[in-house]
């Protein structure tokens, strides 16, 4: 080995996780943290609390559009339970996070995105969309999400 070459860690430049999506890891630990110190009956009014005061928090742009996400969801499928996910407002069953709303800005994207997860019934065929850019939400779009969550949650 040269003199001059170095094998220490600190020589290497690691290209894991970025700001971002550590700060985002950080933030579900302590929605874990929380979420187990909260009863089960505090911890659906609590959630909404949690998700409105992040909404409350973002940049305008994006904002709007969770607000009108989050009506739209609460509105189309009131049995899912609003809460935080990886810092993010998030709709649950049973539990389990069924659909979600990532704000451009959270991993300085260039559109916000509405996500579902595993658990959502959306299932068509051998391929199906789970997660749809957002840019602004017209009637049209927002009829079209509804749809998408009733048969999620369902």
């Amino acid at each position: 080995m040269n003199r001059t070459q170095s094998t220490t860690a600190a020589d290497k430049k690691f290209d894991g996780f970025t700001d971002e999506e550590r700060a985002a890891m950080k933030e579900h630990a302590q929605e874990l943290k929380t979420a187990a110190r909260r009863g089960s009956a505090a911890a659906k009014a609590d959630g909404e609390r949690d998700v409105l005061t992040k909404i409350a928090e973002m940049a305008e742009a994006d904002r709007v559009l969770a607000e009108r996400i989050h009506a739209v969801i609460k509105a189309s499928a009131p049995a899912l339970s609003p809460k935080l996910w990886y810092g993010m407002p998030a709709y649950a069953k049973d539990g389990k996070i069924v659909c979600f709303f990532q704000p451009a800005l959270k991993f300085k994207a260039r559109y916000a995105t509405l996500g579902f997860n595993d658990p959502a019934n959306l299932d068509d065929g051998t391929m199906w969309p789970t997660a749809f850019a957002l840019t602004e939400l017209t009637a049209d779009d927002e009829a079209r999400i509804s749809a998408l969550v009733k048969q999620a949650a369902s």
